[in-house]
């Protein structure tokens, strides 16, 4: 797609295939309607995801059925203690060429190469192995033995993990939770969906989900969604609430008091994009404050490192972002 604006047609067209792809993840994830819209924002964004609950809330299913409904190369990683950073990137091999009798190394391409990724409990395995994850999503490339290879477009990595409390697991670094454009936090259903879940799981119709979207259409809408427009004053919103997160003079007292390390500059970059990709998901070419709102915990939850004071007092990131929404309110139309 160029940076001239799509037209009308154009428009209707990719909504209808972010509508037929809303309706094939419908299929077989029972509710989760915001975090399917959060799992999709990621997706035209062209970031990664880090889905987090306890077992059982049906995370892999997800990332599952997404992988069925879009028509891309699609590889899952179960992460284990005993994981190696070459189990996940790849190696070398030495072959022997029988005719001539010459030996030779040849790469043998790993999981990570391909364009949906399964990242299943990655804290629980070593940081060593984690970090391996490290250059293929922030540069979509691998290196290896001086050589560096490119990873297949569109890459987007969809990692779960358990709660850091559970016995273990391993806290993933800063730098790399830094990499997730969302942190994306699965709640218990309500009653209605968990009686729904139970009759769909445990009776003997299968789920088909049907391939409604291939690579061409994914990158074609990441590049509409860098076409959505975002006015002066929200930005400066934006960067207002970003810079809000890091404890210092003119920080809101909440910061001050329980965060120890606000967001990068990233995070900034994170939040225009998410607002951009959920407007164009509503059918919008500018994003406004209610998409800002709606995503800044996503955004925000896993970037910020709180003190030890917020632990004495139960305070937790998403209390820490609702309160600098409420000292920072959002602009006047």
């Amino acid at each position: 797609m160029t940076d001239t604006a799509p037209t009308e047609a154009d428009l209707q067209a990719r909504l209808a295939q972010l509508g037929a792809l809303r309706s094939a993840i419908g299929q077989a994830v029972v509710g989760q309607a915001d975090v399917v819209e959060q799992l999709l924002v990621a997706l035209l964004a062209g970031g990664h995801v880090l889905l987090e609950g306890v077992p059982g809330l049906g995370k892999t299913l997800l990332v599952r059925t997404l992988g069925e409904a879009l028509e891309l190369g699609f590889r899952r990683v179960q992460f284990t203690p005993d994981l190696m950073p070459s189990d996940l990137l790849g190696t070398e091999l030495l072959e022997e060429d029988h005719g001539t009798g010459k030996r030779h190394f040849r790469f043998q391409e790993g999981p990570v190469f391909t364009q949906l990724l399964l990242a299943d409990e990655l804290n629980r395995t070593p940081p060593k192995t984690q970090a391996a994850l490290l250059e293929a999503m922030a540069e979509r490339t691998v290196s290896h033995a001086g050589v560096t290879r490119a990873l297949p477009r569109p890459f987007f990595v969809l990692a779960t993990q358990n709660p850091i409390e559970q016995a273990g697991t391993y806290p993933l670094p800063e730098a790399q939770l830094d990499r997730f454009l969302l942190h994306v936090a699965l709640g218990y259903p309500d009653a209605d969906e968990e009686q729904a879940i139970l009759a769909r799981t445990t009776g003997t119709s299968e789920v088909a989900v049907p391939k409604v979207m291939h690579a061409g259409d994914v990158l074609a809408l990441q590049a509409l969604v860098r076409q959505v427009h975002v006015g002066e004053s929200l930005l400066a919103w934006i960067t207002a609430l970003v810079r809000a997160t890091r404890p210092g003079e003119g920080a809101p007292e909440i910061v001050r008091e329980y965060v120890r390390w606000g967001a990068g500059p990233r995070a900034g970059q994170s939040l225009v994009l998410a607002a951009k990709a959920r407007a164009l998901l509503q059918g919008r070419l500018a994003a406004t404050r209610e998409d800002v709102a709606a995503l800044l915990a996503p955004v925000l939850r896993h970037r910020l490192v709180l003190s030890f004071a917020a632990e004495a007092a139960q305070t937790d990131a998403d209390a820490v972002i609702a309160g600098l929404l409420r000292a920072l309110p959002a602009p006047e139309r």
